[in-house]
């Protein structure tokens, strides 16, 4: 078999591992999921009528969905973080490494894996936002998919920030406990209220991170809101994260172990 083939077969074995323990051990995706579904039903049958200033509940459903989807990625990517530092601490890493295998399936498995968990809990949560009232009957066709390409993107780009942050932990708790800043920064974005609306000296914290661009560019395609510079803005975040995150993560696999 060529070189490239055998990369595949690796490859395609390593991903249908990590498909595997998903499977086999669904309640961490399941635990991590909570966040983003208990915050949507907080935010909108609790404080929607306030927090939706007079407009009413429906519309500040419509406007929480595209933050909660965002969210739901950042809290998701975290069970990546926390499976890699597994692999790493329990020796099945040091096991592969002896083996005649390609080694960059190893982190492909999490990678692919870890992608398709993510945007099965965004479509799982979406769900819930359309079963409480969430609609998008403006968007077109072509909008959609340039949603579904931005929700992956950002998806892709954060899975590899996340299997950098359980490469350079030395156990699940400190994966995970390092990855909080997935779950946190959206809290400071503009997923639950307008930019405008916070104070001043708050406000470039909330507006020079990698989620608000990213929730007004889904909300702008979604809802038919201004997208102006948020776009570039959004795909410029997803492409430095990937590139970041793809060559943190394979400096850290490739160093020797200690």
């Amino acid at each position: 078999m060529s070189t490239l083939s055998l990369a595949a077969r690796d490859s395609a074995t390593m991903l249908r591992r990590n498909l595997l323990h998903a499977r086999r051990y669904p309640s961490l995706t399941l635990n991590l999921l909570l966040t983003p579904v208990m915050l949507l039903l907080l935010f909108v049958y609790i404080f929607g009528d306030t927090m939706s200033g007079g407009a009413g509940r429906d519309a500040y459903i419509a406007y929480i969905v595209p933050g909660i989807l965002l969210m739901t990625i950042g809290s998701t990517t975290v069970g990546t973080a926390v499976s890699v530092s597994m692999d790493m601490s329990e020796g099945i890493i040091a096991r592969f490494r002896t083996m005649a295998i390609y080694r960059g399936s190893i982190l492909f498995g999490h990678v692919v894996g870890s992608l398709l968990r993510t945007l099965m809990s965004v479509v799982l949560v979406g769900a819930v936002g359309v079963a409480m009232g969430f609609r998008s009957t403006d968007a077109s066709v072509l909008e959609w998919l340039a949603a579904l390409g931005l929700l992956a993107l950002f998806t892709l780009a954060f899975t590899w920030i996340a299997v950098g942050m359980g490469l350079g932990s030395p156990n699940a708790e400190a994966a995970s406990n390092n990855a909080t800043p997935l779950i946190l920064l959206p809290l400071i974005s503009s997923a639950f209220v307008p930019l405008g609306s916070m104070p001043g000296w708050f406000r470039p914290i909330a507006e020079y991170q990698p989620f608000t661009p990213a929730i007004e560019t889904l909300r702008g395609l979604l809802l038919g809101t201004e997208i102006g510079h948020n776009g570039w803005l959004a795909i410029a975040w997803c492409v430095g994260l990937s590139v970041l995150g793809y060559f943190w993560s394979r400096a850290q696999f490739d160093r020797e172990p200690k």
